[in-house]
């Protein structure tokens, strides 16, 4: 089975278009996501084109690198739209995942997606670190996340503290994303994100993305309007208001394909 191995701003997915539901792909997703005896990524995308008139609409499923089932992946539906621009000319698109509807649109290798964010709640959990008080605010951007705000995020132990946050009591039983995040501008935050379903720190989350920004507007350590979202990759993502809808945003950025290849299903 041909495959593509792609990355939205580092966040890495092996993609199977139209692969169909023949096989239970929640226990192959372990398998190909390790890094050193299988493709390597964050996750599996299984991407299956539904319709195309009067406009394209794609079913996405998004598995995480330990098999569970994402209800949001910003950065994997950002890198099905691309592929679906690839192989069908789309500029736009409607992506449905996990029973929710995404909007995207493409240029080039600029792809924009659209995530919904539910109302903060302000300091949902409260730890201590090495004699430094945390308080993680909540929002869900289509899956569950916390934002602390830092003076450093570079000084944060994200591996050893990360999994403290995220299987809080106050969150189980599925758990959070844990996100810290500091200001750089007016218009420009610094994160870095301990991913569930990953169980480790990713280079890039979109949905993080997507509640850095609403987290840092809410606490006024940014302005109102677009935010830069600058994180471990290297390659920021830009999350701007959707002025159609009040409570949604475009996340976009860079999507990269690195390479393709075929699986050896057993």
């Amino acid at each position: 089975m041909q495959f593509r191995k792609l990355h939205g701003a580092g966040n890495d997915f092996v993609l199977l278009t139209d692969a169909g539901p023949s096989r239970d792909w929640r226990t192959e997703a372990p398998r190909l996501c390790e890094r050193r005896t299988g493709v390597g990524a964050d996750g599996l995308v299984l991407s299956t084109l539904v319709d195309k008139d009067p406009a394209p609409v794609l079913e996405v499923i998004v598995i995480n690198a330990d098999g569970s089932l994402a209800s949001m992946c910003g950065n994997a539906l950002r890198c099905v739209a691309w592929a679906a621009a690839v192989d069908h000319g789309f500029t736009a698109m409607t992506l449905m995942m996990a029973g929710v509807s995404h909007e995207a649109t493409v240029n080039g290798n600029h792809v924009s997606v659209t995530a919904e964010a539910g109302e903060v709640e302000p300091e949902r959990v409260e730890t201590w670190w090495q004699e430094t008080r945390l308080r993680f605010d909540a929002v869900n951007t289509g899956t569950e996340h916390v934002v602390a705000l830092v003076d450093d995020v570079d000084a944060v132990d994200v591996e050893r503290l990360g999994p403290l946050v995220r299987y809080h009591d106050a969150f189980a039983p599925v758990g959070t994303n844990v996100n810290f995040v500091h200001p750089v501008g007016p218009h420009a935050v610094r994160i870095r994100t301990y991913e569930r379903g990953v169980e480790a720190e990713t280079l890039s989350c979109g949905s993080g993305a997507v509640a850095a920004a609403v987290i840092a507007s809410r606490r006024g350590v940014v302005a109102p309007g677009p935010v830069t979202v600058h994180n471990r990759a290297g390659t920021p993502l830009f999350v701007t208001p959707n002025g159609e809808r009040p409570g949604s945003y475009w996340v976009a950025g860079p999507v990269v394909m690195s390479f393709r290849g075929e699986l050896e299903l057993l």
